[in-house]
């Protein structure tokens, strides 16, 4: 769908985010679930699709990390791998997170 990640999530292999998830956060990632999340800002959806959770293995302060991926310009991706680290507690807060980042980071 759109280049913030909403439905395209679910175009990489649950096989293929571990690896980004263990290259990004250097330990070992078990699929756990996939989990819809759909997130709403004034009535409009600012990004939906599927959040994939993991438990890391070894991690020295997280025991979870919530990921997807979106296609970029050229047809590369953009791998994101969100540490469950308070206030982070799921694929939500995860999905919040990113977002108030993102946005940060255009500021």
């Amino acid at each position: 769908m759109d280049p913030t990640g909403t439905r395209d999530a679910d175009d990489v292999s649950t096989d293929e985010l571990a690896k980004h998830v263990e290259i990004m956060h250097g330990v070992p990632a078990r699929f756990v679930e996939a989990v819809e999340v759909k997130e709403m800002h004034e009535g409009q959806t600012v990004w939906e699709g599927a959040v994939k959770v993991f438990d890391l293995v070894g991690h020295p302060k997280a025991k979870r990390a919530y990921a997807w991926s979106h296609p970029t310009e050229g047809g590369k991706r953009k791998f994101i791998a969100v540490l469950g680290l308070p206030p982070v507690d799921g694929p939500t807060m995860a999905v919040r997170a990113s977002i108030l980042a993102t946005v940060k980071t255009k500021n």
